[in-house]
């Protein structure tokens, strides 16, 4: 009997303990982390609460309750709206933030609408010239390439892909403004802001000034005089806290990009004293990357796998209870290397450790006295746009026609979201019998390419069978894929199928259903397009394939591949 009570009262004090971390995962925020942020409510500090926000005005000044429209309506291409203009000291607790980008029911205005990675956040401190946070605006809220991804995080929290949270505390002792930049060639519409502030009898001798900055390669350089290469993310001076990074990174070769070394030199050292073990171990994943959103750090966007070329990843650090101490500065940076497979050597290295040359861009941010180093020029919404890997390219939307596809229906669906179209062709066959698609376009020069079908994944996708000029290419293509919560735009996916020297020729795709998905609704297919992906130089000179027919078996190159088939 005793035997089974205690039984009974360990399975009971399991499932307690189980209900209890339930909770605490539930709740987006660790034990430890709430504390942290509770400790100090109870204490008085004497000052006064205060918020700047786009609330609108009547003629008197004051609140209009009349009135809904509380936002600025538009910002002209090249204009600057100050959002904020505070007089100290102060601390700025809390900013929000939310832009219209979606396209409405009545589809998109005539002139456009500008993008969050198009607009630029400045702020300035105590009057000086030069500001000590600039960063295009999606980027500073850890939002990656312009894509609407979810962060959960304790400084910054971005819910549902568009309300944009930043709860870095930012003290000032003169005054504080933040202005946004509309770099966009199209209008900013409807932004929204409130800035919540708490003006101070006085600060400390040893505040610190919050700063960020962004920084980026497209691409990252090799270096021909040393075996690695690396990728400079901080590089100030001064005393202060290095608090957090954001490294974004879209691969240009297959395989894994993230063997790299952060490395920090405090203070000037030639040799940095803080060597880490690898990417994803800095950013306290392991074994590759994976989703997630934590307090302290994720992984907010991992598109297909590592051995895609185009491969997207995105990562966030932040060190807010294990600060990097400077006293004369810090430089920050991470090494680009990772591996590159048989057709980008020379020796046909299956998995080469090497340098690597994809497209990268950051955030650092960090707390320091005194005004910070501007150690990165400012970009243009021009050049933050991603270099467009792909030559050729046959887009869906050309080919709606009756005589590219099998009987049934053929539109386009999706706003454009992004520097290039996630807009697809969907197609909902009448019958399975005659359900396929076919794209062409033409080569006009032998060179290494990647195929590659940018396809859409839905609730009611079918299996489809990629057929390139007759010849079946990889296995069958499962387009099933469960709808979001909240879907604002098509879930496409770069689906990496084939890497060959194509004779110059027409050349046509057909993607051809063979079933579908026992959870699938129907059997349709969405097709943003069909592409030839450029591969780097180095293939070109390895000439691995160059030789090989690939029409004998068609070959995706990844470490496995070793040798070509006979």
């Amino acid at each position: 009997m005793i035997g089974k009570e205690r039984v009974r009262a360990a399975i009971s004090f399991g499932i307690g303990i189980l209900l209890v971390a339930l909770v605490l995962a539930s709740s987006g925020f660790n034990a430890v982390a709430r504390a942290d942020v509770l400790t100090d409510v109870p204490r008085f500090v004497p000052g006064r609460s205060f918020s700047a926000s786009s609330v609108n005005l009547g003629k008197d000044g004051l609140p209009d309750p009349a009135a809904n429209g509380d936002c600025h309506s538009i910002v002209e291409p090249g204009e600057k709206v100050v959002i904020a203009d505070l007089k100290g000291p102060g601390v700025i607790t809390h900013i929000w933030f939310t832009i219209n980008q979606f396209t409405t029911l009545f589809g998109e205005p005539p002139r456009g609408r500008a993008r969050g990675r198009e607009v630029l956040i400045r702020i300035y401190y105590d009057g000086r010239e030069k500001p000590d946070v600039e960063a295009p605006f999606t980027d500073f809220f850890a939002q990656p390439f312009g894509k609407h991804v979810a962060v959960n995080s304790a400084p910054v929290i971005v819910e549902d892909g568009d309300s944009y949270n930043c709860y870095w505390q930012m003290p000032f002792r003169k005054s504080a403004r933040i202005e946004v930049v509309n770099q966009s060639k199209k209008p900013l519409r409807a932004l929204f802001y409130a800035v919540d502030w708490i003006k101070r009898e006085s600060l400390p001798k040893d505040t610190m000034y919050f700063c960020a900055r962004y920084r980026q390669e497209f691409p990252t350089k090799l270096d021909p005089t040393r075996p690695d290469s690396e990728y400079l993310i901080l590089d100030t001076e001064g005393a202060g806290y290095y608090v957090g990074t954001v490294l974004s990174v879209r691969s240009r070769s297959p395989d894994w990009f993230g063997e790299g070394d952060i490395r920090m030199a405090v203070d000037g050292e030639k040799v940095p004293s803080i060597w880490g073990t690898g990417t994803e171990d800095y950013f306290l994943s392991a074994w590759c990357l994976k989703e997630c959103s934590t307090p302290f750090f994720g992984t907010t966007y991992l598109s297909h796998k590592a051995q895609d070329v185009g491969q997207m990843s995105s990562c966030y650090r932040w060190h807010i209870r294990d600060p990097i101490v400077f006293n004369k500065g810090l430089r920050v940076s991470v090494e680009m290397m990772g591996f590159t497979n048989a057709d980008e050597n020379p020796e046909h290295n299956p998995r080469k450790y090497d340098q690597r040359e994809d497209d990268v861009c950051s955030m650092a941010y960090w707390y320091q006295i005194g005004p910070s180093k501007q150690f990165a020029r400012t970009t243009t919404a021009e050049e933050r746009k991603y270099p467009c890997l792909d030559p050729i390219i046959a887009w869906g939307k050309d080919f709606a026609g009756e005589k590219h596809h099998g009987r049934g229906e053929a539109k386009m669906w999706g706003p454009q979201w992004y520097w290039d179209t996630d807009q697809v062709l969907k197609f909902v066959p009448e019958s399975m019998e005659d359900s396929w698609i076919e794209l062409s376009f033409e080569v006009k020069k032998k060179e290494p390419y990647r195929l590659i079908a940018v396809l859409e994944k839905a609730p009611d996708g079918g299996i489809y069978q990629p057929i390139f000029n007759g010849v079946k290419i990889g296995e069958p293509i499962d387009l099933y894929a469960p709808k979001p919560l909240y879907q604002k735009q098509p879930m496409v996916d770069d689906i990496n199928l084939m890497d060959f020297w194509p004779e110059p020729g027409k050349y046509t795709m057909r993607l051809e259903c063979v079933g579908r998905n026992p959870r699938s609704s129907g059997t349709s297919i969405g097709v943003n397009s069909v592409r030839l992906r450029e591969r780097r130089p180095r293939a070109k000179q390895a000439e691995f394939l160059k030789d090989y027919d690939w029409r004998k078996k068609p070959v995706l190159i990844d470490f496995r591949v070793k040798e070509l088939p006979k």
